[in-house]
């Protein structure tokens, strides 16, 4: 094991150090007379959280770290009533013992006013999101931080923050959502330096002794993004369109003179709908992704465009007790000239790549304990990545988490399937104000 008693000792010192602070009766009740005091003074609304989460690999990793994860996170977040519009600050220190690196993260800071009695406008730093999917994406091509749902953080990081320009227009016919993003933000991708995956180049899996190399796209204007929702309720449906221009949000391509990957442009036009079905919510969603730099699906280093649909249905199967399943399938165009320009060793993609979900929920105790579990199962890749958690709310403040990310596959260059090493379970023990 490598550095496993550093990360464990600098953990439970954390939490121990948590425990005499917070002591009850001590630290809670100076804090929460510094946050009136605050608001009183200052109309300021303070909240947060300081944290402490470990998680371990499974199995032997020759590529990674035996711990996935070890961890220290305060967040504190602010907001301010400014008469004309409101301030909302999120900012985190995370102390990081796996990669040994100490961090300070803006996850908001936006100003939201509304010029107009049916627009908002917010400015700055926000977490965006949009579409029916849970925990699948088609017309929400806003970042995500795949490297943090995979290895354990707490589910709000997978959606990460867009420096963008948000406008809201409120109409009775339809609700306009224009976003306005002035330099790309690409997502948190996988790239090895904290979880192994396959590499193409090499054909085999790699980890930290590869990491990938990816360009920066910096360039206000020609490497700004676009994206508009048109929504709109009738007859007690969610009905909306959906347009996007910009980038893939993971690298899609590589460069042969340079050798980095790239994020090749990229242009999105879909659908949503969703209602009410058979004592549940049923949803549809698809989406048409144009890929601008390989139209005719001949190029081999650059994504082909594909069109993607979902459906999914969820209800309550009983008291405190709900269910949902998904369909999710990407059927790739131009499969035969892609194929047609596969170097011959190279593992081509399936033309239609299927994947079903289910989700499992379960209230008790006062609906203190939340026992979840989330799956991915594609019958095309024959792999699976399994999402088992349970979360346990002792009081107002104390909360305390355990789970794991289990993935299977029968080959290790599909999708979930290059993931198995990186197989791990975690815990956390939170405290919040």
């Amino acid at each position: 094991m490598r550095k496993n008693g550093k990360h464990m000792a600098a953990c439970a010192a954390g939490l121990a150090l948590a425990g005499v602070f917070l002591a009850p009766g001590v630290a809670k009740a100076d804090l929460q007379t510094w946050k009136d005091s605050l608001c009183d003074a200052y109309a300021l609304d303070l909240n947060g959280f300081i944290e402490a989460r470990n998680g371990w690999r499974l199995q032997d990793d020759p590529h990674e770290k035996d711990v996935s994860l070890a961890e220290m996170r305060l967040q504190l977040e602010a907001g301010k009533d400014l008469g004309w519009g409101s301030l909302a600050l999120k900012g985190e220190l995370l102390s990081d013992f796996v990669t040994d690196d100490y961090t300070t993260l803006l996850r908001e800071g936006n100003f939201l006013f509304s010029p107009l009695a049916a627009m908002d406008v917010k400015m700055g730093r926000q977490v965006l999101t949009w579409g029916t999917g849970d925990l699948l994406f088609i017309n929400d091509l806003f970042p995500k931080d795949w490297k943090s749902f995979f290895i354990g953080r707490d589910d709000e990081y997978l959606k990460a923050p867009s420096d963008a320009v948000k406008v809201s227009y409120f109409h009775e016919l339809v609700n306009v959502d224009l976003v306005f993003v002035p330099v790309f933000n690409a997502s948190e991708h996988i790239d090895g330096e904290r979880l192994s995956y396959w590499n193409p180049i090499l054909g085999e899996t790699a980890g930290q002794n590869f990491l990938l190399d990816t360009e920066e796209r910096s360039s206000f204007g020609r490497d700004s993004e676009f994206a508009l929702r048109l929504a709109r309720n009738y007859g007690g449906s969610e009905l909306a369109l959906y347009q996007y221009s910009g980038f893939w949000k993971t690298p899609e391509g590589l460069d042969p003179a340079t050798g980095q990957l790239i994020y090749p442009r990229l242009s999105v036009y879909g659908a949503s709908g969703r209602a009410q079905l058979w004592g549940g919510i049923a949803n549809l969603e698809a989406g048409y992704y144009d890929s601008r730099q390989d139209q005719n699906g001949d190029d081999p280093l650059i994504r082909n465009s594909e069109w993607r649909f979902l459906a999914g249905f969820e209800r309550e199967l009983a008291r405190d007790f709900t269910g949902s399943l998904q369909y999710y399938v990407e059927w790739m165009q131009d499969n035969d000239a892609y194929k047609d320009s596969l170097p011959a060793s190279s593992p081509a993609r399936d033309e239609y790549r299927h994947l079903l979900t289910l989700r499992l929920t379960k209230l008790m105790m006062n609906q203190n304990l939340v026992l979840s579990f989330f799956a991915y199962y594609s019958p095309s890749d024959q792999d699976c990545y399994l999402r088992p958690k349970v979360r346990y709310i002792i009081d107002d403040h104390w909360a305390v988490e355990a789970g794991g990310n289990f993935f299977y596959g029968s080959d290790d260059f599909t999708f979930f399937g290059q993931f198995q090493d990186n197989t791990n379970a975690y815990a956390s023990l939170r405290w919040s104000f």
